[in-house]
């Protein structure tokens, strides 16, 4: 999320807003979201509906839920979808905005 949160005026210079949907409560969500300064929209999923959504594993070796990257246009279709193997496994920003470009 910080990388995401480093490059949000980029985002932004594309029309592209950044939401982050993550697998806690909502307090919990919102303490964690809070104190890291954030300043793009959250959305706490405990009940894991938006994961289902998309798809989004979980795998309980590897501490829960896996990182996904879901572009979404404005017409609501998926246009790019990135499933991580891993918590470090993410696309880095340049390569999420030149598919921006792209779509």
């Amino acid at each position: 999320m910080m990388q995401l949160h480093q490059d949000k005026s980029e985002f932004e210079k594309k029309d592209t807003k950044i939401i982050i949907v993550g697998p806690e409560n909502k307090q919990t969500f919102n303490k964690f979201f809070n104190s890291n300064g954030y300043d793009f929209i959250g959305i706490p999923d405990a009940k894991n509906s938006i994961l289902k959504t998309y798809g989004q594993e979980i795998n309980i070796f590897k501490l829960g839920r896996m990182p996904a990257q879901v572009l979404i246009d404005k017409a609501g279709i998926a246009r790019f979808v990135y499933y991580g193997h891993s918590m470090s496994d993410i696309p880095e920003n340049k390569d999420v905005l030149k598919i921006i470009d792209e779509i």
